[in-house]
């Protein structure tokens, strides 16, 4: 076995490693429960609670790096899904990832610079070689000779942008004092990759057409035995894993628990904008980006350009988009050069700058903005004087000559602004108009008004799919209507987040919702899997009469409603929405304590299970004196986890029967059966996953739930239901699942 995994093709062993790699990857239907921490079971893929549906990032890292060490094939296999997903956790870690990404002396990138060279010249030939194979051309030694020497002439050449000393080994360079000449600059990275490959590209193109890019098929009669094609000659090999990454964030990121003073946390951080930008700049195929307010100072104005002026926007701003005139280019202008590697990157398609709020990354966003996006401008009325002010001279600035096009980001589809206070509203509104490709937009706590919502609806390429408005209160609940009503980009929202509390309540009113419940697209297309109306003042009436049948929906947010009954709630849920698994009741309902009238703890704890549990999570009763063969008959519906005050479930105790409270890190607690779940079976996974309900004592997914709530709270910011945060990175939306600062958002956060 072990001699015929050694003789492995390396496309095999890349396909193998990808697949474990994909084992750590969420299915495109998550499960709404924490994942099982478990290894030796195979993922389903499915969203099921257990088995787990996929591996976590632990497992997925051990496995590719255990891989890394087999032998040179397997490492050159899996270091590229090995550095796909970075994922920042410690400042050491961090500085590691600067020095193998971007650090390194100047001696020892000239060094590295030869390698290049030499290691893609020894390719080039062995390509020419084997072509001669198969066209019966000679390729001698002196023809590998003269390849090498064209290449060197070209690279080297008046028109080449390598220094020659670089294109010989370090130890015969002539170190005399007497050639007492400037040093030459060495080329940037990137410069270097392309120049390599673009000489060695037009070199065989010239001796050997149709060598390069392209591939030889071979009939099956061939005498070639042992190939059947011809590949191309492959890039320069690059050592260093930058263009490998795809994702990166900081997540996970702490300086807390080192002992460092305020003052050493001030002056000596880790994290700056130098050392993150000098990491972007090697990262060309990155497409996922995540800051925390950890790391925020480090979002400096380079910064922001490195992230956002990628691929086509890229030009910079100033470029006419019409007319005849003759745009001349300055070669040495380093802006220019910046502009021109930046336009190999790809566009980043998702960004979460969730709570970064520090002076540095304000003022850098606000400068940015004020550069790069002086057309996105919106009307001052119902701003402060402040932004009022900053509007008109940003409208001054962008009197122009001659007409320039928009600077837009059409690549990225997922942007996450939750608790992005400090912005300003006009800065904030023409950043997210700049964006016209969305459909993942998480705008909760921000400060953002009535016209952002009209701009978005006016816009004929946004199609939003997810979408949060959390506790925004400068909006007002006729900016939503006419947003959810008549806007062509909230039409096929699945997704929607209008959560408020008693600190900051929804701004809608009764007429608002029987508008929106009546109308708005997507409540009546019956395609909502996760909302939340927390603090909106719903009636029987809306619920029962107006509202639409909700087929689809998972997670329901009715938390802070004094006034609704949970008669109406049992009623909705039973007739309407018979698929809701997670229900929030935090403060809700009269019979609960939170109306006019003061309710005992008892009395709420008897009403919990006599108006929500026993009539809509357990079947209806039924006698018989003979044996039935009929299935057994379900629940009404599929609620399982119901969100409750902490003063409440401190009532309920331990729970009853199978029903346990599970606390989250933070101030949230929810009422779970943890007899029921969706189980996959093994052998079957064909069949899919399946709802089952009153799962036997010593079930593997009942034993994770009661260890959950044996816990008391002593759990990872990972766990709850009902997340308050959109997930950004990996595009899962609300219903997705994040841990760390973005997990303690999600579900530790009682605000």
């Amino acid at each position: 076995m072990t001699n015929a995994v050694a003789s492995y093709p390396p496309e095999l062993l890349s396909v193998i490693c990808g697949y474990v790699y994909a084992a750590g990857q969420l299915p495109p239907q998550p499960s709404l429960d924490p994942l099982v921490p478990s290894s030796d079971t195979v993922p389903t893929g499915l969203p099921s609670s257990y088995p787990p549906s996929h591996w976590t990032d632990v497992v997925v890292r051990h496995s590719l790096a255990n891989l890394c060490l087999v032998n040179h094939a397997w490492y050159e296999a899996a270091k590229p899904f090995l550095w796909r997903q970075v994922e920042v956790r410690l400042p050491r870690d961090w500085l590691s990832i600067v020095e193998e990404i971007a650090g390194g002396d100047e001696e020892i990138y000239d060094e590295e610079a030869f390698l290049l060279v030499d290691q893609t010249l020894q390719r080039a030939e062995s390509a020419a070689l084997a072509s001669s194979r198969y066209t019966g051309e000679q390729f001698s030694a002196e023809l590998a000779k003269a390849l090498h020497e064209k290449v060197i002439a070209t690279l080297s050449g008046p028109d080449g942008s390598i220094p020659p000393e670089l294109l010989s080994p370090p130890a015969t360079r002539d170190p005399s004092p007497r050639r007492l000449r400037q040093k030459s600059k060495s080329p940037a990275r990137w410069k270097l990759m392309r120049s390599i490959s673009d000489a060695v590209q037009n070199v065989m193109e010239k001796d050997h057409p149709g060598l390069y890019g392209k591939f030889l098929i071979l009939p099956a009669s061939s005498s070639v035995p042992d190939a059947h094609f011809l590949h191309a000659v492959p890039a320069p090999h690059d050592p260093r894993p930058g263009r490998f990454i795809l994702h990166l964030d900081f997540n996970h990121f702490r300086t807390i628990g080192m002992r460092r003073s305020v003052e050493e946390g001030f002056n000596n951080r880790f994290v700056t904008g130098d050392r993150l930008k000098a990491v972007l700049k090697e990262l060309p195929n990155l497409l996922v980006f995540g800051a925390t307010e950890y790391m925020d100072g480090a979002l400096t104005l380079p910064v922001i350009q490195e992230l956002l002026l990628r691929g086509s926007p890229s030009r910079g701003r100033g470029r006419p988009s019409r007319g005849r005139d003759v745009l001349v280019v300055d070669p040495t202008d380093p802006e220019e050069e910046e502009r021109e590697r930046r336009r190999d990157c790809k566009e980043l398609e998702a960004l979460d700058l969730t709570g970064c709020v520090s002076a540095v990354f304000v003022k850098a966003l606000t400068e940015f903005v004020d550069t790069h996006l002086p057309h996105h401008l919106v009307s001052d009325s119902d701003g402060s004087e402040q932004d009022a002010e900053r509007s008109r001279r940003r409208r001054s600035r962008s009197r122009a000559p001659i007409e320039e096009e928009p600077l837009v980001f059409p690549g990225l589809q997922r942007l996450g602004l939750r608790g992005v206070k400090s912005i300003p509203s006009d800065v904030l509104h023409s950043l997210v108009l700049s964006f016209p490709s969305l459909t993942h937009l998480d705008l909760s706590c921000t400060r953002i008004n009535g016209e952002l919502l009209d701009a978005l609806g006016a816009s004929p390429t946004i199609r939003l799919k997810s979408l949060a408005l959390e506790r925004c209160n400068w909006l007002t609940g006729d900016s939503i209507r006419s947003f959810l009503v008549n806007s062509p980009c909230a039409h096929g929202i699945t997704e929607l987040s209008l959560y408020g509390d008693h600190t900051f309540p929804s701004p809608l009113s009764e007429e608002d919702l029987t508008d929106i419940f009546a109308h708005a697209p997507c409540f009546r297309s019956g395609k909502l899997v996760y909302l939340d109306l927390s603090s909106a003042p719903l009636t029987r009436h809306i619920l029962l009469d107006v509202a639409a049948e909700q087929p689809s929906l998972r997670s329901l947010g009715l938390s802070y409603i004094r006034n609704l009954e949970l008669s109406a709630i049992s009623d909705f849920l039973r007739i309407k929405a018979s698929h809701t698994e997670v229900l929030t009741l935090v403060m809700t309902s009269p019979e609960l304590g939170y109306g006019t009238q003061q309710v005992s703890s008892r009395h709420a704890t008897i009403a919990i299970h006599l108006q929500l549990i026993r009539p809509l999570c357990t079947p209806p009763f039924s006698f018989s004196l003979t044996p039935s063969t009929k299935p057994k008959t379900q629940p009404p519906t599929r609620l399982r986890v119901i969100e409750l005050a902490p003063p409440l479930l401190a009532g309920l105790g331990v729970g009853a029967d199978s029903w346990r409270i599970v606390k989250s890190k933070g101030g949230r607690g929810w009422y779970v059966d943890t007899a029921s779940g969706w189980i996959a079976t093994p052998g079957e996974v064909e069949s899919g996953s399946e709802l089952k309900r009153d799962l036997p004592v010593g079930h593997p997914w009942r034993n994770e739930l009661e260890r959950l709530a044996d816990a008391n709270g002593n759990v990872s910011s990972g766990v709850g239901w009902h997340a308050r945060k959109m997930e950004v990175l990996h595009g899962h939306g609300l219903l997705g699942r994040e841990s760390g600062l973005y997990g303690a958002v999600s579900f530790a956060y009682q605000g």
